[in-house]
């Protein structure tokens, strides 16, 4: 029986590593403002978001990485209502916001209106209609000059971008003066939610340095992970609060909130197992973390490679 030829897709991850999807095809291409999009269908796992040669989200396991993204911060506050999105191109982000009762308004910006635009022709599977959803608004501009000229207060700002990439369009927006506007822009219960790289053994690093930097703006600095199959590694993630700790927060209250709060069977992967199991880190990424010293700022921003 004849070997089946496929058309092969390599993603570099670091310098010295990488991993190698089968394409069914390649829906669309395009090279934007800010970044190279590509929108594919791979047999694993289904569609794929790629941005720069980096898949952002497939859409066999999406809801795994979104729902981590998304669910501590609405859970951590007492009664969230108004939310934000830095990022979030494919519109999941949002999607995973609105199941919330409570939320009146849901302000998504990002810069790359090209990426919005493709995404929601190609991927309904991942928003699902959020971009149509009253309580959405949707701007196409530089989140930092938003977040500095704006008066608007907020529950939740999720930070849903890349990685910084040198000359990429999210180099400024993992640094301490960009973390420091996020707070300024947060009610007093208010709460912070972020992607934050890798948490594998050999890539831990850029994790450990957002943490620090954190450090230098929260009271309250959580990180927790989970296991994202389509990128082949453990990912980290950042909650940030003035206050609110969600390690104190119990398996029974995270399920109980769950059902106060949405509808338990929207959701396929976050709940009180889940939540404990995030944020209770190995040994060795808690030592990391806590060894790294590393102040992410304008003048010294850090750079993926």
């Amino acid at each position: 029986m004849a070997t089946p030829q496929y058309k092969w897709f390599f993603e570099t991850t670091t310098p010295v590593e990488g991993h190698m999807h089968a394409i069914a095809r390649t829906i669309v291409t395009r090279q934007t403002k800010f970044q190279l999009m590509e929108i594919m269908e791979t047999l694993s796992y289904g569609k794929c978001l790629v941005l720069d040669g980096r898949i952002q989200s497939s859409q066999a396991d999406e809801f795994i990485y979104h729902e981590t993204l998304v669910h501590p911060g609405l859970l951590a506050h007492p009664r969230p209502q108004r939310a934000m999105v830095i990022g979030g191109g494919e519109g999941a982000t949002v999607r995973e916001i609105l199941r919330y009762r409570t939320i009146t308004d849901c302000l998504m910006v990002d810069i790359d209106g090209e990426v919005v635009e493709e995404c929601k022709k190609h991927l309904p599977e991942m928003h699902q209609g959020a971009f149509d959803d009253r309580r959405t608004r949707l701007l196409h501009e530089d989140a930092r000059a938003y977040l500095e000229k704006t008066t608007d207060r907020f529950d939740l700002i999720v930070v849903d971008l890349v990685e910084p990439l040198e000359e990429g369009p999210a180099c400024l927006l993992f640094t301490k003066e960009f973390y420091t506007l996020i707070r300024d822009r947060l009610t007093d219960q208010g709460v912070m939610t972020m992607q934050a790289g890798m948490t594998k053994v050999n890539e831990i690093f850029f994790h450990g340095a957002v943490n620090r930097t954190l450090q230098e703006v929260f009271p309250v600095v959580a990180p927790y992970q989970s296991f994202i199959s389509c990128f082949g590694t453990p990912w980290g993630f950042v909650l940030a609060s003035k206050g609110t700790d969600p390690r104190k927060q119990s398996a029974a209250e995270i399920d109980r909130l769950i059902a106060e709060r949405l509808d338990p069977k929207q959701l396929g992967y976050w709940d009180g197992q889940a939540h404990l199991h995030s944020f209770n880190l190995p040994k060795f990424l808690r030592v990391a973390i806590e060894k790294n010293d590393r102040v992410i700022t304008d003048k010294n921003p850090l750079i993926v490679t």
